[in-house]
């Protein structure tokens, strides 16, 4: 899958989630890693290729391309991909059927992966707090204001209630509790066969113009009009995002604090307390509000998670390695220039804040 960084990031995070980091590129080295050498410390690499061949020569040197998906121990690298190209709509029309699910599965598989362990990091210090006030000792004032963020983010409370929660003990345990049963991972199979379903295969007018892969809706006038917009359901609009890990982050988001997904939230923890794996297939039946379609839309997703043998996706981890991010292009002269647009960024700080979007 090609791709191309998108310049003018939006600023939507809050403060506390930027991170002082800037991803290094060169513009006129032929390595598509652009590692700059006038950075005095060692930052993570850029990757641009000039085409899909490019890329997939790259997954072919990482081994992370070919063989059955299903027989394979998946442990994908941590690289994660910055934009999808435009130019991908037609580029996927020139490959096997086979091998355009494997490129969109493979690129999409470490977006998942990486929020997963977002997710599993925000579990940790929610428990790490539990067992501080399980001590009798008091939450320190950070720790405070990031639980009151995430009971807004996760529509526990609203602003005014998680500002009066205070210090008291009974009311943060109830939060905390709240905050651990809707904030817990999403199976990455199930992730991947709905951006497959949504986007299809990442070629919709929708993932190509707003990097959307999971046909969230949004209203007040920001986001895609589709096509054939039905105006009894009012002004709603296909919600866009400045890059494809912004479209998981957010489909996340949904998935954990919608109250159309508690029947997902409701199956997941009771797998979780019975001590079953959280497989995509189980998970997927409590997905029957996603469409309007409900009954019919889960069985199709159920057929490509089997199809595609996406619950091998479930068992599928990241590397042990820097992270990496990935941008494409079309041809050597659109990749130098893709890398003097990533210098620029980095020399603005842009760069830095697509960085810190790597986490919920």
């Amino acid at each position: 899958m090609t791709q191309k960084i998108n310049l003018g990031m939006g600023r939507r995070l809050a403060a506390s989630l930027l991170l002082t980091l800037c991803v290094a590129c060169s513009a006129d080295s032929d390595d598509p890693s652009g590692t700059s050498q006038s950075d005095p410390v060692t930052l993570p690499e850029v990757l641009v290729f000039s085409g899909t061949e490019d890329a997939i020569a790259y997954m072919k040197e990482q081994d992370w391309w070919g063989g059955d998906w299903h027989e394979q121990e998946l442990i994908a690298p941590r690289a994660l991909v910055t934009g999808i190209s435009p130019a991908w709509r037609s580029n996927a029309q020139q490959l096997s059927v086979a091998d355009k699910k494997e490129m969109f599965y493979r690129v999409m598989l470490p977006l998942v992966l990486h929020a997963n362990e977002m997710v599993l990091e925000g579990r940790r210090e929610l428990q790490a707090a539990q067992e501080t006030l399980a001590a009798g000792k008091n939450l320190s004032a950070g720790q405070i204001a990031d639980l009151q963020r995430a009971l807004v983010l996760f529509r526990v409370m609203d602003e005014d209630s998680a500002g009066e929660l205070g210090a008291d003990r009974d009311r943060i345990l109830e939060a905390i509790d709240e905050l651990l049963y809707r904030l817990d991972i999403v199976p990455p199979g199930l992730a991947l066969g709905q951006a497959a379903y949504e986007s299809g295969y990442g070629t919709s007018r929708f993932a190509a113009e707003g990097n959307a892969l999971f046909g969230q809706w949004t209203y007040g006038g920001e986001g895609l009009v589709p096509g054939q917009q039905r105006a009894q359901l009012g002004d709603y609009r296909i919600a866009a995002f400045e890059w494809p890990f912004d479209s998981v982050r957010g489909y996340f988001i949904n998935l954990m604090s919608h109250p159309a997904y508690e029947d997902f939230r409701r199956l997941r923890a009771e797998r979780r307390a019975a001590g079953q794996p959280l497989s995509s297939l189980a998970l997927a039946d409590g997905l029957l509000s996603y469409s309007e379609r409900g009954q019919a839309y889960v069985d199709d997703l159920k057929g490509i998670i089997r199809v595609n043998k996406l619950e091998a996706a479930d068992r599928a981890s990241l590397r042990e390695e820097p992270l990496r991010l990935t941008a494409g292009a079309d041809g050597p002269e659109a990749a130098a220039e893709l890398r003097r647009e990533f210098d620029a960024m980095r020399a603005s700080g842009e760069l830095a804040e697509m960085y810190a979007r790597m986490r919920l």
